[in-house]
């Protein structure tokens, strides 16, 4: 999550094909490591923005690094987001553990089955493998951990099973992973507000939202009155919208 905090984008990460990262050359701060095209900024900050000093005097090879931990976290928090809305849609239905899975997304873990956490940890292993063996250099042989192969593009391992980069030129590549980053950025941000918002009223993200905006003072209040702590949450938070949806619908008549 380091990386967020820098705002930018190493600009050989932002271009196509097989860069070369110079081990051993620093850089005073953000400002400089954008002049020598190290880093490309981006609209509101062209220049880059580090309020935490993490490329004062940074290594071209851990800005590498930086660039890397980004579009990864970037990548996961997207799905995540996604993640959210979407089984908290589908819950208490068979399409979740034959409706073992029900309430606030952030009470989903515990609720779901062993074998499936085993699954999915072996399935991480053999994905995160592949990962190191693209990316990263050898600890046995580099002159410190953590460094990732000098040719190493940021993000790039290769995936692409749909094709959608086949035909594509430089520029289009460009845009596209400069969208990617921007909007790993947003997600980041938006999954700490998700999960935020359930850990201070327990319920579901849309229903709670939806009676808030409907904008009867105290609603949101009365919801988390009656349903926190009830046998079924995400169905009586459902049924509170329900009747407070009908309830402006008929004030409005």
């Amino acid at each position: 999550m380091a990386a967020i905090c820098a705002m930018n984008i190493v600009a050989k990460a932002a271009v196509t094909g097989k860069v070369k990262v110079t081990t051993g050359k620093k850089y005073a701060d953000i400002k400089a490591a954008t002049q020598a095209g190290l880093v490309r900024g981006c609209a509101p900050f062209p220049d880059g923005v580090d309020f935490f000093g993490f490329y004062n005097g940074i290594d071209e090879s851990e800005a590498q690094r930086y660039a890397d931990v980004e579009i990864t976290h970037g990548r996961i928090a997207m799905l995540s987001a996604l993640g959210f809305l979407v089984g908290e849609q589908v819950e208490g239905s068979a399409f979740l553990f034959d409706s073992q899975v029900t309430g606030p997304a952030i009470n989903h873990f515990q609720q779901v089955p062993a074998t499936f956490w085993g699954l999915l940890g072996a399935f991480i292993f053999v994905i995160e493998c592949n990962r190191v063996q693209t990316a990263w250099q050898n600890p046995f042989e580099a002159d410190k951990l953590f460094l990732l192969k000098g040719d190493y593009t940021p993000g790039d391992y290769n995936f692409d099973p749909l094709k959608l980069s086949a035909g594509k030129d430089d520029e289009w590549l460009n845009d596209m992973k400069l969208k990617e980053v921007n909007n790993g950025r947003v997600a980041m941000v938006a999954i700490s507000g998700m999960v935020a918002q359930e850990l201070v009223n327990g319920l579901n993200l849309i229903p709670a939202d939806e009676v808030l905006e409907m904008g009867k003072a105290g609603a949101l209040e009365a919801m988390e009155a009656q349903c926190t702590g009830s046998a079924n949450e995400a169905a009586c938070a459902k049924a509170f919208e329900a009747a407070e949806r009908a309830a402006v619908f008929a004030g409005s008549q």
